[in-house]
């Protein structure tokens, strides 16, 4: 199969979610929900925020941020009722934080705001506030904070004597100070003035917006209408609550609500619909308190705490936030953003039509491994999100053939030039076949023919062999067409075999060959522990770390299959702290290594660093080649079973030199078939810069043999002067090789090496 290279003239685009399919996904993860402690404030303070300045002991922050909240934040300090010290989490697994405590030290502690803040056009739009009580007193300080000319009728005879009778339970210099607060504001009182009908009919003339105390409204109600009266208060917030002490945060509260309705009031428009989300909410935030240990408050009751008490309690605080994909997973630890939010820049990704798409690394970069839905408390599924980005991408013609082009013509090689199903031989059907994988035979061949030879020799009715890609690749690079190609190769060269029992010695194997309609597919180690482990296989183990595939997530049989067998060897297993379905993947599935080489290595390192030290086991050979780059040691379970390591893992060349003569061994071996290979025309040496070179950028020696093979044959390159080479090129499907070499009486030694996909035209 030939790919083509997108074209930048072509304008398609398809919607990758309907709206709904969007917010659906977008619902389930909880990483911007407010902490229960924030949500449980009706004033909206982010209570989570607040607790951490206190704890560094930033009190000044803090202060800032209650009077933010409101006008009167000494008020709110004295006399807070703390429903947000209720819903602490803390309290689950001891006592929940003394928030009171900390408004209390943020404000003694704190310095007031200074600074005469920004400069405000005043409204023309006017209010009346009549009656005070704590609402009526806070609800005309937010007009005024507004910029609407407000005008506050009060009965008692100044600023202190009003705070105290709002505010009885404030000391005497807290008390001061909010009466000095008040007078600073740009709000007139009218102190001494009695409630009348008049004053009321008065300020219903002059003023848009008018607002009345629960007392103001009780003395109005014989001359006044009561519906009236209740419907003009129920508008502005100002509820008539029963007789009874006031709550102070349902005041501050339904003052705020009372500075909105004036504003949508001034608007012309119902103060009662469009409002925002106002007052206490519910969340659905998690945090993992299984690490938390109780503790007790650091503070004692109702007393002002001191500074180093209030920073000690703040310290209390585990800052809840729901951060369980990011702890786990390498893809979104390195960009630093929560599913919700990558979902929706891929989801907008998607919609480009011209122009370039920045998300398109980004939805390559995923491993594609399913980790987060396992850790995420609501099963949010990245790899779904990016795997469908990646099909809609290629579909519409905006995904770079540059970024999969050598995996996919790596499947094609394994599923043409290194291809092998034939039936053990003797039996012209086989009741099973081994499936080793491609990577299998690609990094340790030996173990492969190894293995095959055993389940030869102990199972009955024939053991066929089958090397060759699972398909894999084409799943994860979102091309469906050679999906669907290589699925009919699978059933056709299956169907040639008898349609036999498929042993798979790859986790992801089995997936993806059930995944493409194959019946009947068996794991080798569940097979292994049937007919008992080969006689190969040391009695004495050592102490490893095991890392579990992430293609056998879910797959729980398979995991302790697994298990069994490295304690059947004798290994002390040290499990990793992410095992099991929370296993992360090495950086290979996904094709990370290809489209993003310094994200597959940060995956490699996580697992790396998780080893504590001792050898890692892995059952995926694509695992054990990526630990092995790591430095750590890495063995794969076919090496430990059947004594073969492979050693150092190999370069991309050898890897697919490996496949090749896997397949020539065993039909040599096997079958007596013996390939006839070709020799070069010429000597080629590789300077060890050359092989460097061609690993990084993904160049074979067969593609570097095809460019010397035409110089041979044309004799067209080029001198570089200034490095005294010759320089030689040749093009190979959509990418253009050169390399840079010298030539002798031996044949040629290539140097340097490079690739690139622009397509150069002289005329």
């Amino acid at each position: 199969m030939d790919f083509t290279e997108r074209s930048t003239r072509v304008y398609r685009t398809k919607q990758l979610f309907t709206k709904e399919e969007l917010a659906a996904r977008e619902g389930l993860c909880v990483h911007e929900e407010p902490p229960f402690c924030s949500a449980a404030c009706p004033l909206k303070l982010d209570v989570r925020e607040f607790v951490r300045l206190c704890a560094a002991g930033d009190f000044t922050a803090a202060r800032a941020m209650l009077e933010r909240i409101t006008p009167f934040a000494r008020v709110l300090a004295a006399g807070c009722s703390a429903p947000c010290a209720a819903a602490c989490r803390l309290n689950e697994v001891g006592e929940g934080i003394d928030i009171a405590a900390l408004e209390r030290a943020a404000m003694r502690y704190g310095a007031p705001k200074s600074g005469r803040g920004m400069l405000r056009f005043r409204k023309k739009k006017r209010a009346a506030v009549l009656g005070a009580e704590l609402f009526t007193l806070s609800a005309a300080a937010e007009f005024a904070q507004k910029s609407y000319p407000t005008e506050f009728y009060v009965p008692q005879a100044d600023a202190a004597d009003l705070v105290r009778a709002c505010a009885p339970f404030l000391s005497e210099e807290d008390c001061a100070a909010e009466a000095a607060r008040l007078k600073a504001m740009d709000l007139k009182v009218h102190y001494g003035a009695q409630i009348t009908r008049e004053l009321y009919e008065s300020c219903r003339q002059s003023a848009d917006i008018l607002c009345l105390s629960r007392g103001a409204a009780k003395a109005l109600e014989p001359a006044a209408e009561p519906d009236e009266v209740t419907l003009l208060c129920e508008a502005l917030g100002a509820l008539v609550r029963p007789a009874g002490e006031e709550d102070v945060l349902t005041a501050l509260t339904d003052a705020r609500r009372a500075g909105v309705s004036a504003d949508r009031i001034a608007q012309g428009m119902d103060p009662a619909t469009l409002r925002g989300e106002e007052g206490a909410v519910t969340s659905r935030l998690y945090t993992d308190l299984s690490g938390v240990a109780p503790s007790r408050r650091k503070t004692a009751g109702h007393a002002l705490p001191t500074a180093e008490e209030a920073q000690s309690e703040a310290a209390r605080c585990v800052q809840c936030s729901c951060t369980e994909c990011l702890k786990a997973c390498p893809y979104l630890r390195h960009y630093a953003k929560s599913p919700r939010l990558l979902t929706r820049e891929i989801y907008n990704n998607a919609g480009i039509i011209m122009g370039d798409h920045m998300m398109n690394k980004a939805l390559n970069s995923c491993a594609l491994c399913g980790q987060c839905s396992v850790v995420c408390p609501n099963g949010f599924d990245m790899a779904e999100i990016c795997r469908r980005a990646r099909e809609n991408m290629v579909d519409t013609g905006k995904m770079s053939l540059a970024v999969h082009e050598f995996a996919l013509y790596d499947q094609i090689f394994s599923n043409t030039e290194a291809l092998l199903a034939r039936s053990q031989p003797g039996f012209e059907r086989s009741e099973w076949v081994f499936f080793p994988g491609c990577q299998a035979g690609a990094v340790a061949p030996e173990a492969v023919e190894r293995a095959y030879s055993d389940l030869c020799g102990r199972l009955p009715g024939g053991v066929g062999i089958f090397l060759g890609c699972c398909g894999a690749v084409a799943k994860w690079s979102g091309r469906t067409e050679l999906w669907e190609e290589t699925r009919a190769l699978l059933a056709n060269e299956l169907a040639k075999l008898g349609d036999p029992v498929v042993i798979a010695a790859c986790p992801t194997c089995a997936g993806v060959l059930k995944e493409a309609g194959i019946p009947k597919v068996r794991g080798l180690w569940e097979v292994l522990l049937e007919i008992g482990l080969p006689d190969t296989a040391p009695q004495e183990g050592a102490r490893v770390t095991l890392h579990d595939a992430c293609g056998a997530r879910g797959d729980h049989a398979l995991q302790q299959a697994v298990r069994k067998i490295l304690h059947g060897l004798g290994c002390e297993v040290t499990e990793s702290e992410l095992s099991g379905d929370k296993t992360p993947c090495c950086g290979y599935g996904g094709l990370v290594s290809c489209a993003n080489p310094k994200m597959a290595k940060e995956f490699a390192q996580s697992i790396a660093q998780s080893a504590q030290g001792l050898p890692v086991v892995s059952y995926c050979m694509a695992c054990r080649d990526r630990i092995a780059r790591e430095g750590v040691k890495s063995l794969h379970l076919l090496e430990l079973l059947y004594g073969a390591d492979a050693g150092s893992p190999p370069g991309l060349s050898e890897k697919r030199r490996n496949r090749l003569k896997l397949k020539e061994r065993l039909l040599k071996e096997k079958w007596g078939e013996d390939l006839a290979k070709r020799p070069l025309g010429f000597g080629l040496t590789l300077t060890e810069e050359a092989r460097a070179l061609m690993e990084e950028r993904m160049i074979l020696d067969t593609d570097v043999i095809a460019v010397m093979q035409h110089y041979h044959d044309t004799g067209e390159a080029v001198e570089d002067l200034d490095g005294g080479l010759l320089v030689t090129r040749m093009r190979l499907g959509n990418v253009t090789f050169w390399a840079k070499f010298t030539e002798d009486a031996q044949g040629y030694t290539v140097h340097r090496v490079y690739s690139h996909r622009m397509t150069v035209e002289t005329r």
